[in-house]
């Protein structure tokens, strides 16, 4: 099959396409939510945004479920890439949904986001179809009241989803501070369990998850010069050979790794110096300078900065000033504050070989608390059983990454003032994130797709029997 007839064959795969086809990078989401709030209004969905235009939406227990606890599933809309085109086709073998390879597919996290609205859209189609077939029996009754004949019995798709109140939030700005979440308004959400679907592979469940503090280290106060005609004058110390010097011997990748994995590790995310801002600041006056409709030079976009500033900054300087910032991911606080010990000790003695020539300064600023396994299984024994009926073996982990949870779990209450019991995860097979060669398992994601069904269905039963009548 080629993509269209794929999308042809499945309005979820479809819908996927669609939503990847809107560019929406950290807080840019608009034309996304647009869409997504246009969907929720064909199937009168109660849907709306909140102050910082997160998205909160609520569907209605199926009958007989109304005292079922609601339950909370969410997905991000912004994504890793630009505004702009997406180009989106099927490999060459047929199993994965891909771009051109000029940028982000976004499957990060569209995939959760299509998940979740095509169960919204289906649970209330389906509830409608049923109260459409009701009213049909109804009105094919004789005067004496028995039927002229009974409808067929509805197809499996068109079956009524037993389901609590659902609850669902979409959010902003995930990939790049989480403000999204940490602006959500969850004073009207009335859920404790929370289901977020951002993992990265088919059956994913994770319970727990590293928390991670950002290190920002700045060399600056050297006398800087010309490189030619102060390059023989020790005192002028180039700051970003200060840096690299002492980059070199901080730890970098894994610090530690345990029976569940990486516990505490290290990356090198950013490092600027020299006469890199001068070309930048004169660079965006350059833009800036532009009428708004015409287009940004080739030479600014993402994939050749980097280049553009390697090569077109003066080299001709003494560099008084560089820059390097850090992640720093841990899921145990000892072995945090171990590493951020040695680093210390570090930028100390490189401060004490470079005193009164240069300047060295260290910024620790915690990011995100680690995200630690509630008491409460409840949920997690229900998203086993439920993947046990779609024969996947779900097995409850952990992850060495920052997510939505770390906040629901560490900073929010709902509207009873209980704090939430969420969970992470994966509906699909996703390859290669956050690049040009991301790409989804489509097959994968049909199956992650019903076990969202099942696990809105089996969290329903676990609580109650529906009323008898």
């Amino acid at each position: 099959m080629n993509l269209e007839e794929i999308k042809s064959n499945y309005k979820l795969i479809d819908l996927f396409v669609e939503l990847c086809k809107i560019p929406s990078p950290s807080l840019k989401e608009d034309n996304l939510s647009q869409k997504i709030l246009e969907y929720f209004g064909k199937y009168s969905i109660e849907a709306g945004y909140d102050d910082y235009k997160n998205i909160i939406a609520k569907i209605p227990a199926s009958k007989g479920y109304e005292d079922t606890p609601s339950l909370l599933l969410s997905a991000h809309m912004d994504v890793v890439g630009g505004s702009e085109e997406v180009n989106i086709r099927l490999s060459e073998d047929g199993k994965f949904i891909e771009t051109d390879k000029t940028r982000t597919l976004g499957a990060d996290n569209k995939a959760g986001v299509a998940a979740i609205l095509d169960l919204a859209i289906n649970l209330v189609r389906t509830e409608i179809a049923a109260s459409a077939a009701k009213l049909h029996n109804k009105e094919t009754k004789h005067e004496s009241g028995t039927e002229l004949r009974a409808l067929a019995p509805p197809r499996n798709d068109n079956s009524i989803i037993p389901h609590g109140e659902i609850e669902i939030t979409f959010t902003r700005d995930e990939e790049n501070g989480m403000s999204g979440a940490h602006n959500l308004d969850t004073s009207k959400l009335k859920s404790k369990y929370a289901v977020i679907a951002d993992g990265e592979h088919l059956g994913e469940l994770n319970c727990e998850g590293a928390g991670f503090t950002n290190l920002y280290i700045k060399v600056s106060g050297g006398k800087g010069g010309h490189s030619g005609i102060n390059i023989h004058d020790k005192t002028r110390i180039s700051a970003i050979k200060v840096l690299t010097e002492l980059d070199s011997q901080i730890p970098q990748g894994v610090f530690k790794q345990g029976e569940k994995g990486v516990i505490t590790s290290i990356n090198a995310g950013a490092i600027c110096g020299g006469a890199a801002n001068t070309y930048l600041a004169e660079s965006f006056k350059e833009i800036y300078a532009q009428e708004k409709d015409i287009n940004i030079p080739n030479k600014y976009n993402a994939k050749n900065i980097i280049d553009s500033i390697n090569k077109n900054s003066a080299l001709n300087i003494i560099s008084s000033e560089a820059q390097i910032s850090y992640s720093l991911r841990s899921s145990e606080p000892e072995n945090e504050e171990e590493l951020l010990n040695i680093i210390k000790n570090l930028v100390e003695k490189t401060n004490a070989k470079y005193a009164g020539l240069i300047n060295i300064n260290l910024e620790i600023k915690k990011h995100l608390k680690p995200f630690v396994k509630n008491p409460d299984i409840f949920l997690t024994d229900t998203i086993i059983k439920a993947g046990a009926k779609q024969g996947l073996d779900i097995k409850a982990g952990s992850f060495h990454a920052g997510a939505e949870t770390h906040i629901f779990a560490n900073e929010k209450k709902n509207s009873s003032g209980e704090v939430f019991n969420p969970v992470i995860i994966g509906l699909a097979n996703l390859e290669n994130i956050h690049s040009s060669n991301e790409k989804l398992d489509w097959e994968s994601f049909l199956t992650g797709r019903k076990w969202l069904e099942e696990i809105v269905s089996t969290f329903a039963a676990e609580f109650q029997l529906p009323s008898r009548t």
